[in-house]
């Protein structure tokens, strides 16, 4: 039983790596976003969620989910358009960025 839950929870690490941008190069790319998360992940308003210390996993699919069109309501008629010019890899590298930031 507890081999089993090591191996879970040791895939689920597996996940996040394979997805894992490179922070540093999120930096670079997030000027669009600073205007209302601000660049240490912390909205500039309080409409504007958080971002710092949030799952890179969690922004990555957000993120895609947009530029997919998937993903409606609250602020996606700004997100969406905002999404639609980022590749996989923009978007990793963000979300790494934001990820790596204190709440």
């Amino acid at each position: 039983m507890l081999a089993t839950v090591a191996l879970i929870g040791f895939s689920g690490l597996a996940v996040d790596a394979l997805a894992a941008g490179d922070p540093a190069a999120g930096e670079g790319k997030v000027a669009a976003c600073a205007a209302c998360h601000g660049t240490d992940g912390k909205g500039t308003a309080p409409i504007y969620p958080n971002l710092a210390g949030q799952s890179a996993t969690y922004l990555e699919s957000a993120l895609k989910a947009y530029r997919a069109g998937e993903r409606g309501g609250g602020m996606s008629a700004i997100m969406a358009p905002q999404a639609q010019s980022l590749s996989d890899e923009d978007i990793a590298d963000i979300a790494a960025y934001y990820a790596s930031l204190t709440p």
